[in-house]
């Protein structure tokens, strides 16, 4: 399915304005996605791959610098840093005038400016149960005075969401300025507005233009507007004509010479570097891999595992690649690899002694130095709790049973609580008798493959049934959330530098949201919702680390891995870097055409 409305007919104008300008070939960027995306409503995203290119449409008021570390966020549609309370519950947002919409047909012909109103009805969108929102836990947990209210007492009338209702925790002041009133402390709030693909500004003139099919026509005031789009297949970003001037203005660690040395050759320039981005789906690693070695593609991101001793031996980039010019980026990143247990399951679910005994001895039949081996090719750590990489939270010294492999111990566990054979079929029953067949979802490509071969290994020795249940992933996200797996392998990332964003998986509000496993346990809320109003110091990580202890014990989620990614760059591609909390990373990068059309590329 195609969508090219008039933003995109204009930005393909633009893009070719740009090139004759300037005598130079289109600046187009090529890369692939490994998953298909879903659509580009940041109401309805609930993908990494969607809210990538969803961002490089919207603005979020703030945004983290690209070069900075650590994290550092700054203004990007706001005039300052917002106002903040001292007892972080009132946020004073102030929007620089002068910022415009891409044209569309919403507009019926006349220039729209964003004003603090688009951010306003956009947050509020989050909360109308018309569009589902993956996100509204986040909002919910903050807390804004009002709007929570106001849904719950418009769904219990049965009525329509009405966005024209003020409610005390979310107003407009004047035409640039908003505030947000939160009823309890939240120290890291600010964090939420550095995401165009969640809290970007959308104006309510396209919302009712488009209806529902809003997700297939982003309209927002970032540097790109979609100008052309095949579902899970294809996807073209090209130059914004309405994006006002942002120039290159980095400051990187003055430690990091090669950052010093790319914010030096940049500063100044306007952003967008590029006039395109054309990204395509190619879900099977070989393809992608291919693509890329005959120069398709201008970056592969994040190495397949099972090229990774082709491509870089011993975590080297091979010699064959450095002769060609390629360059590479490996970086940690802040995300763990999961499989959850339903939890609301009558199987695999339940919080009594014996289930939790089932769910223990699944996890430490895990042999998961192989899976880092074979299937992961060592682009992994081993995962000891939810919270990833370089974030709050994390602790490179603490270590539980997530990562141990005991077979033994899981079938004297597993013995103990009577998930023993009793009908002489080879297979362990449930303490009852009935019959124990676990059920784990999965996708159709090569690693999943590799992956679920493990499982049947593992579990073929403890002496546990589990059958495989294929499916696209977009269609796994929608079955998870509706709560219909049994078990499934997720990867979570976080947006922002703190470890809230993976405990957010285990609490019990976020049921069929973050909380996938629908894990619910008082004690456990209770620590999330303490941590979650403390400031960053030892008062608050003493909190974490004892809600993740608990989510450990339950075990909800077989903690696996923190992946480690190696991105890899042709020659002509100029000024890569990766900032993980900056999702529209193709907007600072700038590519050598000339250097590519010798290569024939």
């Amino acid at each position: 399915m195609a969508a090219l409305g008039l933003a995109g007919a204009l930005g393909v104008a633009a893009t070719a304005a740009v090139a004759q300008a300037s005598n130079q070939p289109s600046k187009t960027l090529r890369y692939a996605f490994p998953i298909a995306e879903t659509n580009f409503d940041p109401a309805q995203i609930s993908d990494l791959y969607s809210r990538t290119v969803a961002s490089a449409f919207f603005d979020a008021p703030l945004e983290f610098e690209f070069l900075a570390s650590p994290a550092r966020l700054r203004p990007n549609t706001a005039q300052a840093m917002p106002e903040v309370s001292e007892d972080f519950r009132v946020f004073t947002f102030r929007i620089k005038p002068g910022i415009y919409f891409a044209d569309d047909p919403a507009f019926k012909g006349q220039k729209r400016e964003l004003t603090a109103a688009d951010y306003v009805y956009a947050l509020k969108r989050h909360y109308d149960p018309r569009w589902k929102s993956a996100n509204l836990y986040i909002l919910e947990n903050a807390k804004i005075v009002g709007l929570s209210e106001l849904r719950k007492q418009l769904l219990a009338a049965k009525k329509p969401f009405d966005y024209d209702q003020e409610v005390e925790g979310l107003k407009t002041l004047d035409r640039y300025t908003f505030r947000i009133r939160l009823a309890e402390p939240n120290p890291r709030f600010l964090y939420n507005f550095s995401d165009g693909s969640f809290t970007g500004a959308m104006a309510r003139e396209v919302v009712e233009f488009y209806g529902d099919k809003v997700g297939e026509h982003p309209v927002g005031t970032g540097p790109f507007v979609l100008a052309e789009w095949r579902r899970s297949a294809r996807m073209v970003l090209a130059r914004n004509p309405n994006y006002r001037e942002v120039l290159y203005e980095e400051s990187p660690p003055a430690s990091d010479g090669r950052l010093q040395e790319v914010a030096a050759r940049f500063k100044g320039k306007r952003l967008p570097l590029v006039d395109r981005v054309v990204i395509s789906v190619i879900e099977e690693a070989q393809p992608r891999w291919l693509s890329y070695l005959n120069g398709e593609q201008d970056l592969l991101e994040n190495v397949p595992a099972e090229f990774s001793n082709l491509a870089i031996p011993n975590n080297q980039l091979a010699p064959n690649l450095q002769k060609k010019g390629m360059g590479m980026l490996r970086y940690a990143r802040a995300d763990v690899a999961v499989s959850y247990f339903a939890m609301e399951h009558p199987l695999v679910g339940g919080y009594e002694p014996h289930k939790v005994a089932l769910r223990r001895a699944i996890s430490l039949a895990v042999d998961l130095d192989k899976e880092i081996r074979l299937a992961r090719r060592n682009q992994a750590i081993p995962g000891q709790s939810p919270i990833g990489p370089q974030t709050f939270g994390y602790d490179p010294t603490f270590k539980s049973e997530m990562s141990e492999y005991n077979l033994a111990r899981a079938k004297a566990l597993l013995d103990l609580h009577g998930y023993v054979d009793k009908n002489g079929d080879g297979w362990r029953d449930q303490p009852d008798g009935k019959p124990l067949v676990l059920e784990y979802a999965t996708q159709p490509d090569q690693q999943s493959r590799q992956l679920i071969e493990l499982w049947k290994k593992n579990m073929n020795a403890l002496g546990l049934r589990i059958e495989f249940k294929t499916a696209k992933w977009p269609e796994n996200l929608k079955s998870s959330r509706a709560g219909k797996l049994m078990m499934w392998g997720v990867g979570w990332s976080a947006g922002q530098p703190d470890g809230d964003t993976f405990l957010a998986l285990g609490y019990g509000p976020n049921k069929g949201q973050a909380n996938h496993a629908r894990f619910d346990l008082p004690e456990f809320n209770r620590l999330y919702e303490a941590q979650r109003a403390l400031p960053d110091g030892p008062e608050r990580l003493a909190a974490m680390t004892e809600a993740k202890k608990l989510m450990v014990a339950y075990m909800p989620y077989k903690v696996h891995a923190h992946r480690i990614f190696t991105d890899l760059t042709q020659p002509w591609v100029l000024g890569y870097h990766r900032n993980i909390f900056v999702r529209e990373f193709f907007k600072y990068v700038d590519l050598d055409v000339e250097a590519r059309a010798r290569a024939g590329r």
